[in-house]
Order: C-alpha cells, then structure tokens, then sequence
C-alpha cells in the first residue's frame, strides 16, 4: 500500500531557463518522512535492483574511525534496508585520486550486457586537489570490490571547474548514456557555494553517450541538457535520468547543498537529447518534514527513488552549522565536519526513498506504508 507524499512540483509549464516555486515553498510542511536506515547518514544516495534484491550506494564516511569510500546498503523489498556498516564497495582507488583526502562521491552502478557491474563515481584530483573529477570502476559482483583501471580521470574539464555527480541511464533502445554536473561553481567567485558572486560561472548538466557493452567508452562529443539559470541559484547538480510514460524525467539539484534552499527538481523532454523543459521544484525545504533534500536518483529503467535530507535540528540549524565548521577548500559541494552538525539521527545526511510517478509533466512521489 502507498501514501502519497506531499507533492510541490508545479503543475504549470515553466520556461527552459527558470521554473515556478510556490511562494511558501520554505514553510510547506503537511506530513512527515521517515528517513530508512534509522537516519544513517547515507549522503548522495543511488539504487540498482538485481536479482537478490536492491543495492544502494552512497558518498564516502568515517566509520568507526575508517574512512569508508563508497558506503553500501541492501533491501529485499525496497521497504526494510540493512546498512552495511564497515563495508567499502571500492576499498583501491587509482592513482590521479589525491589519496591525502580522496573525497569519493556520489557513485552510481548500473549493470552491463555480460553481467558484470560498472560504478561512475566522483574523486578529488591529486594534481589539482581543489577539482573533483569523474570515473568509472567495474566488478563482477553488485556489491564490489569495485576497481578502476584508469591511470588519468575519465571526465575531467579542469578549466571548467572538473566533473562531479555522475549517473547511468540505459535506453530503451539499448543505448547508454551517462550525465554528469560541470562542475562550474568550484572556480566561482565566492559567496553561497563559491558562487553567487558575479559573474556567476555556469554549472551545465551533460550527457554522454558511451558504449552499450562496456559502459565507458565513449561516442561522440557530450550534450548539455540544462544549466543554472536565476531560480536555480549558484549551482545545478546531482542528475538522474530516467523515463516515465513517454517523457525522459531528468531530476536535478539546484541552490545550494549549504543551505535551506537546496532542492529535489526536475525537467522533462520527449527526446533523450532534448530540449529539456525545467518543471518542479519536487521537495523543497519542509515537504513532509525534510530540511535541504536533494540528490535523488531513480532507478536504471524504474520509479523506485532514493535521496538524502537533513533533518531539522532547531538546536544547530543547518545554515549556522556549515558556518561554524566551514567547508571543503576549492569552494566544493561537502561540508567539511558532516557529522559534527548532528543534522539528523546519525549525523550527516539521511537517506528517504519513494515511487515516482508523471502525469503530464507534474511528478509525484509516494511511499511505501
């Protein structure tokens, strides 16, 4: 049985280079959501469903005094999941990766024709270790290890800003793309994000073609689907694609991680390269009890959803906690002492998982009771 959350997607059409907000988009609050996991922090969360079951995977964490690159989680039935506390899904990272604070984020792993597994993933650039680049690592198994063979960053345009937040998507057609965030705003020039001085430096969402078999080679020049235009703030990150009914669902992040505004949106086409029309936002601050959600991502082909939020804390709000610990050099995305800001029931960011679905170009999400 389903319940359905309290949807703020805006029903009307937007333009492509902004998207309607409701007025009282930061006091909205009808219900609240349970995060899974008892609120472990699981930051940038991604699902993939295999024949056991499904597997989540989420950016790097301490645990138990161990710095755990790509934190791992396992459900049956999407309702009750298991937090693989201690497990590292890619314990090597290769060499390009500065290993003083390699900063592993967002991985995302789809399957391959053969079988086997490939994870796109985000590290820090040992050469440049204010940039973030993108990677790919494969293994025979969903739950790793996963190892990367490369000896330079697959995605990495430095004099963009470097590469962060990429995910899978397999076409009805067979073909596979991947999309990724510019990672503009990490060379902006200061302000919310490093980048709400002016000029604002552009932070485009790309999609990339790469070959149907071994999931990373790539075909042709990649495309941009959307950029951060004035609603959208200092920063567009954190894509997914998807297709529900007959529309291509790109979801999306947009303002900053750092404060209230950070939210969960979403642009619709018809063909996967677009044009993208930007609709939403699809969480906001106070939908349903969640404070600054975003990086949501859909499963490969599927509805079924999983993001992260903080959850309120009237004690340390979020904006006075980012400003009391600071932030990671380079004006990057994370902030520096997560688990310090004791933002929800285990510190850092709280994994919520839903079931999307579109009627028209209006999105709704609802949960499993």
């Amino acid at each position: 049985m389903y319940a359905l959350l309290s949807t703020i997607a805006a029903a009307m059409v937007a333009s492509t280079a902004a998207f309607a907000q409701p007025a009282d988009a930061g006091v909205f609050k009808r219900t609240t959501i349970s995060p899974i996991m008892d609120g472990q922090n699981f930051p940038d969360p991604s699902l993939i469903r295999v024949d056991d079951g499904w597997h989540a995977f989420a950016t790097n964490a301490k645990i138990s005094g161990k710095t755990i690159h790509v934190q791992m989680a396992y459900s049956a039935d999407f309702k009750t999941w298991t937090y693989r506390s201690g497990v590292d899904g890619m314990p090597t990272l290769p060499s390009w990766v500065d290993a003083s604070s390699p900063r592993v984020w967002a991985p995302d792993v789809s399957q391959l024709p053969n079988g086997d597994f490939v994870m796109y993933y985000t590290a820090a650039l040992k050469s440049n270790t204010a940039l973030h680049c993108v990677s790919y690592a494969t293994s025979k198994k969903v739950d790793g290890p996963y190892t990367d063979p490369t000896t330079t960053p697959w995605v990495c345009p430095t004099a963009q800003g470097g590469a962060i937040d990429p995910s899978g998507y397999v076409n009805a057609d067979g073909t596979r793309w991947i999309v990724y965030k510019i990672d503009g705003n990490a060379i902006g020039h200061g302000g919310v994000c490093g980048n709400t001085v002016k000029p604002i430096v552009s932070t485009p969402i790309m999609l990339q073609q790469v070959s149907a078999t071994d999931g990373h080679t790539k075909i042709g020049s990649p495309i941009q689907m959307i950029t951060n235009g004035v609603a959208d703030g200092p920063v567009t990150e954190a894509p997914s694609l998807s297709k529900l009914g007959s529309k291509y669902i790109l979801f999306f992040s947009s303002n900053c991680f750092a404060t209230t505004k950070y939210d969960v949106s979403y642009a619709t086409a018809t063909n996967i390269k677009g044009p993208y029309t930007k609709y939403g936002p699809l969480f906001i601050t106070g939908t349903d009890g969640m404070t600054a959600p975003g990086g949501l991502d859909i499963a490969v082909n599927g509805n079924h959803a999983i993001w992260h939020a903080y959850v309120r804390n009237t004690t340390h709000p979020l904006t006075e906690c980012i400003s009391k610990h600071g932030r990671e050099k380079g004006g990057g995305h994370k902030p520096a002492a997560a688990d310090e800001c004791d933002r929800n029931h285990g510190g850092g960011r709280a994994a919520f998982t839903a079931i999307l679905s579109l009627s028209g170009n209006l999105v709704t999400a609802s949960t499993l009771s």
